[in-house]
């Protein structure tokens, strides 16, 4: 081999030499070994929400919130509940029927800055004596009344004796209802709620709710609902399941083992109702609120 030839070989060596080692450098830092703790990013359909959890701390905390409303949590325990549900501060949630806006007053500074939050009331403008009418005026000069808080949160008016409707189709990440599901199912319109639920639903989209459980193998009849307020929670499940929702998890966060579920008013008996006044009050406050599940479900 000549002089020019040995000189052109030792060059080729030393530059694929450079070149494995590089690529060998490479390698080390993008494909880590199994077991290694180096940091990976995360892919788009990988990335991690910011935890909600401060957030949800400061909501519970916070001035929008009555004292009333803060000596529900110790029965309610809407920290805890909320995430079970899976909730975080970027969702568009949905609440349904919110009453006096119990729940509304934690998840409306959860979701005011990164996500989108509505509630549905009734026809405020409907018959001035009926009770949905007052609940609804009610709520809404809450919301006035705080707009730094509650000027973000959309209403949505419906009559669930109709077809109602929540918003775009498949344009919400979670639906959530608190103690609604006994009412509906006393009333017999539970089929179109659910129906109007699973529209709106993302697939993959939550489905939140807790209710008073009533006694394994308890009745089912629409009367015996309505008028103890109680549901098995077999039955609530299987309703809710026949609707195409799929059960992802239950917990037992809302349990309440004092209750015993044999009131002469059903569960209005107990806190916060009171509804016999006075009449073995003090019984009925070392009970509690009610015993409740609380099952999430999954839109496929």
């Amino acid at each position: 081999m000549t002089t020019a030839g040995r000189g052109a070989a030792r060059f080729i060596a030393r530059t694929n030499m450079s070149l494995a080692r590089t690529l060998s450098v490479l390698t080390l830092v993008s494909v880590p070994a199994y077991g290694c703790t180096a940091p990976r990013a995360n892919s788009p359909a990988e990335e991690v929400p910011p935890p909600v959890d401060a957030k949800l701390t400061a909501s519970l905390a916070g001035p929008q919130r009555t004292e009333a409303e803060r000596a529900r949590d110790v029965y309610r325990h809407p920290h805890e509940t909320l995430a079970f549900f899976g909730l975080r501060d970027d969702m568009s949630v949905v609440e349904l029927t919110p009453g006096e806006g119990w729940y509304t007053a934690v998840l409306a500074p959860v979701l005011a800055e990164r996500g989108k939050f509505s509630v549905t009331i009734a026809d405020p403008n409907g018959p001035a004596d009926f009770d949905a009418t007052k609940g609804a005026r009610a709520l809404l000069a809450r919301f006035r009344s705080d707009p730094n808080s509650f000027g973000h949160v959309r209403t949505i008016v419906v009559n669930w004796h109709q077809d109602a409707t929540l918003g775009p189709d498949r344009s919400a990440d979670m639906v959530l209802t608190f103690r609604n599901a006994h009412n509906w199912l006393g009333v017999e319109i539970f089929d179109k709620v659910l129906a109007a639920i699973f529209k709106v639903l993302k697939p993959g989209g939550i489905l939140g709710l807790t209710d008073h459980r009533a006694n394994p193998g308890g009745p089912t009849d629409a009367k015996a609902i309505g008028d103890t307020g109680y549901v098995p929670e077999a039955y609530l499940i299987q309703q809710v399941e026949a609707a195409g929702f799929k059960l992802a998890a239950t917990s037992e966060i809302n349990a309440n083992p004092k209750d015993t579920k044999d009131y002469p008013s059903g569960v209005w008996t107990l806190p916060p109702t009171y509804v016999l006044g006075d009449a073995d009050r003090g019984r009925y406050a070392s009970i509690g609120e009610s015993d409740r599940m609380t099952l999430k479900f999954v839109r496929p």
